[in-house]
């Protein structure tokens, strides 16, 4: 590892963001350059960038072959899920069967770590999946395209914020392993996330129950495990995204 692998910013970080938060085909990094994966998280927001333009691109393909606007949702939705491999709805699921299916707080991580999904997180993925759907559709309705982007790009601005917050609850998994940024690099991933937000045509008023929802998850993850998990990072994209969403189409 060189002085440079561990400079505050690198050309590559977006490459690295998007190995992380992607399951796009990327070329192969060198492995030195993972060690500085928590210095990385500040492009975290360039990868919802690149995620979402895939997804909006679709859909404009869908509304010029002149499909009706929940169909382009559909499409828009699944280019998002598909691009990350679900990871983000799995923490959602994860995370709710772990909070409400568990007593106490090891019982919990234990149930969080199981790769088997329960009633808690089949309930999670499919109200929050159609708040998303629908309020996607209402943005193609209302020919709202670019808004999808900026919710995309800030829902992932937050979570270096939420990585330097809150302790690490589980002492391994890929949050411990990723690390913890420092406080410049959160506060720089959530002011590009913000301004990628306002130049997609998002406004102050719509981050507010976003901020919100942000501190509801920050809150309860400290009270139920301690801390946060790559779930409990998951789940705060998803609730992120879908109350910035929900926000744009009212």
């Amino acid at each position: 590892m060189t002085k440079s692998d561990m400079s505050p910013v690198s050309p590559l970080d977006p490459l690295l963001a998007l190995v992380l938060l992607t399951r796009l085909p990327l070329p192969r990094l060198p492995d030195r350059l993972f060690a500085r994966q928590a210095l990385a998280a500040w492009a975290y927001p360039l990868a919802g960038l690149v995620v979402a333009l895939l997804a909006i691109a679709v859909g404009a393909a869908g509304l010029a072959m002149g499909l009706p606007a929940p169909a382009v949702a559909g499409l828009i939705l699944a280019v998002l899920v598909i691009s990350t491999g679900a990871m983000h709805e799995d923490g959602l699921a994860d995370t709710a069967d772990g909070f409400w299916g568990g007593f106490d707080r090891d019982r919990r991580l234990a149930i969080m770590k199981d790769s088997q999904i329960g009633t808690y997180g089949v309930l999670a993925l499919i109200l929050s999946q159609g708040l998303r759907w629908t309020a996607l559709a209402g943005l193609v309705a209302a020919g709202a395209l670019w808004p999808v982007v900026g919710a995309a790009c800030l829902s992932r601005g937050v979570l270096p914020f939420m990585m330097r917050a809150l302790p690490n609850a589980r002492g391994s998994g890929l949050s411990h392993k990723v690390g913890s940024p420092g406080w410049g690099t959160a506060i720089f991933a959530l002011g590009l996330g913000i301004c990628l937000f306002l130049l997609s045509g998002g406004g102050l008023l719509h981050i507010l129950p976003a901020a919100l929802a942000l501190v509801v998850v920050a809150v309860v993850a400290y009270r139920k495990i301690g801390g946060q998990t790559g779930d409990i990072l998951g789940a705060t994209q998803q609730v992120t995204e879908i109350t910035l969403l929900l926000a744009l189409a009212a």
